[in-house]
This record gives structure tokens, sequence and C-alpha cells, in this order.
């Protein structure tokens, strides 16, 4: 372990003042991937808001099958269960990215669909599935933020970063926690009543809105200036052309 403590369930509920997210939290040392052990609680109705949190993943996924790397106790490393959910995946996703980056702190900002940002580089992802479980859906909502790592592989040196790195201070996990799980509810909330709200503060956010950027969606490449985002279609891109082409996030990948 590095910088603070282990993660603790009743650390991290002690004045948690949400209903739905943490009500209950299972805490491992060590797991595959948070997402599919989250899954394996979405069988019952009451496990809705059930947060699963790692140490450590020793197959962590990211989106189009990349792999997220953490050494044990560098992140926090966690997935949110919800189940009967009524918004859409895309809405969902926003609203998602607008919690995470909230919680990290005033400086972080979105590249949809998935990444938070520090100064221009990535502190955070975010990792989307959908369960059937009988006449139900269940959404796993796993997220990855980087805290304590103090230097990353020459790879990704040039485009990760952590909190600690960008803040000098060592981030708390557990006051990061509550942070992320009171800014998830709060969001899911303004979704369910006043999406226009979540769409307002993803605009406010993203490092998209108004840029030129190239798209991958399903293989072929896109290039065009961002218009906006739709909490059903996904994000606008004005292409070259003049048209005007809506990308949902599950097949659409943001170019380098």
């Amino acid at each position: 372990m590095t910088a603070d403590n282990r993660i603790e369930p009743e650390r991290i509920q002690h004045n948690l003042k949400t209903k739905r997210i943490g009500k209950k939290i299972l805490v491992f040392d060590s797991v595959s991937s948070t997402n599919d052990t989250a899954a394996e609680y979405a069988n019952a109705p009451e496990n809705d808001g059930l947060v699963v949190i790692a140490e450590q993943q020793t197959a962590g996924k990211g989106r189009a099958g990349n792999k997220w790397f953490s050494e044990k106790g560098e992140s926090l490393l966690c997935s949110i269960l919800l189940i009967n959910e009524k918004l859409n995946a895309e809405l969902l996703s926003l609203t998602i990215a607008v919690a995470t980056a909230e919680a990290i702190n005033e400086t972080a900002r979105i590249k949809w669909p998935n990444d938070v940002m520090l100064n221009g580089k990535k502190v955070a992802g975010i990792l989307l599935e959908s369960k059937q479980v009988k006449n139900n859906k269940a959404y796993i909502i796993g997220i990855g933020i980087n805290c304590h790592q103090k230097e990353f592989p020459k790879a990704l040196s040039s485009i990760a970063t952590s909190i600690d790195i960008e803040t000098g201070k060592i981030i708390d996990r557990i006051t990061l926690s509550k942070r992320l799980f009171g800014a998830t509810e709060h969001w899911l909330k303004n979704a369910q009543t006043k999406p226009a709200k979540v769409i307002e503060e993803w605009k406010r956010l993203s490092i998209l809105l108004g840029q030129r950027i190239k798209l991958i969606h399903n293989g072929k490449g896109f290039t065009g200036n961002c218009a906006g985002i739709d909490p059903e279609a996904g994000l606008i891109l004005q292409l070259d052309s003049g048209a005007m082409k809506f990308f949902p996030a599950s097949q659409t990948t943001v170019g380098k």
C-alpha cells in the first residue's frame, strides 16, 4: 500500500449522505475486474446501488478490449451496480463522466466518451457495461481514478497522470470515494428529472466541444468539428462535408 490506508467500507459510509449509491460497499484486496465482480450481484434487486472496490485488479478492463493497469493501493478502482435503471446508456455515460470529474476537483475535464483529464492528461477512465437480468437490465459502471502514482511506464508517461502528481498533494481515497458516490447520486437524480442540466454541465467540462477532432466509428474514420452532444444519440460532429452526424459512445473512439 502507498500513501494512505486500505479502503474500508465503514470509513466510506460514515457520514456518506446517499440513499442509493454506496448503501452497500464490498472491498477486496484483489479481483480480476471490479465490473466482473459487481456483475455477480446483479441477480438480486436489493443490490441496486452496490459498490465494489478493489485495491488491485489483475485483469482490469478498459474500452475496446484495452487493459487498465494499476499497482496495488495506487488508485480508486470501483464499480457501481444499477439495477432497473431507466436512463439510456448514452445519458448514463455522460452523467457518470460529470460526476467523476466533479469528484476529482474543479480543474478536471471530460474527454468523450470515457476519459477524465487533468492538465491534458488522463487521470480517470469509465467503463459502462450492461447485463440482462430476468426482465430487468443492470448497468455496471467501472470507474478507475489514478491517485498515488508518481510515474508511469514510458508508453503512458505522455498521456497519463495522477491526482497526486497534478496537485502536489496526497489525495485521501476515502474522501475521494465519498465525493464520487455523492456526486454520482446527485447527478443521477438530475439526469432522471432534469437531463438538460447534465448536458449543460457536460458541455462546460468538455475538452472536445467546438474542437476539430477525428473519430473512429465501426472501423471507419470521420473528421469534423464537435458541435455538441445528444443524450440519446451520442456525440454530434459537423463533418467536413457540412453534414451533421451522430456517434454513439459504444461504437466510437476519439482519435489521438
